[in-house]
């Protein structure tokens, strides 16, 4: 399957969309984990694949290569992956969507509601802030 990319038909739609092509890309299973692991910086293909409950090196291979394609993630001369500027805008473009699921998560089960897989999405102090404390571009919350 190819790459999806802004301007093509993906899968669920032939207009090409941009936002179409990213939910295409971004719905692949794992996709979305690897980009939130490699937010707190380069991981070789191993360590990232601990870090992504070991999920199997063929799927692992494809997935990388489709967002390295992307444009989404690049490699490092010693191997290692890393976000672009282009990944680490989608990295924090989905803080938003962490914050709700917390919300979500503590409205459905208030007791529970502190099990989520990244405590850093449920540390943020603001609702407009990212991660390290730094004010969102663009925040439409």
């Amino acid at each position: 399957m190819a790459t999806p990319t802004p301007g093509n038909p993906v899968r669920g739609s032939t207009t090409g969309r941009p936002l179409m092509a990213a939910l295409d890309l971004f719905g692949r299973r794992w996709s979305l984990r690897i980009l939130w692991e490699l937010h707190a910086g380069p991981l070789g293909f191993r360590p990232l694949q601990k870090r992504c409950d070991d999920m199997s090196s063929s799927v692992m291979r494809q997935r990388l290569t489709e967002l390295l394609d992307a444009q989404v993630i690049h490699q490092l001369p010693d191997s290692r992956y890393e976000l672009t500027p282009l990944g680490q805008e989608a990295r924090h473009a989905l803080n938003p969507l962490a914050r709700w699921a917390g919300r979500w998560a503590a409205t459905i089960d208030p007791q529970g509601a502190d099990h989520t897989d990244d405590q850093s999405a449920s540390r943020v102090s603001h609702p407009d802030t990212v991660d390290d404390g730094t004010p969102e571009r663009d925040s439409a919350d």
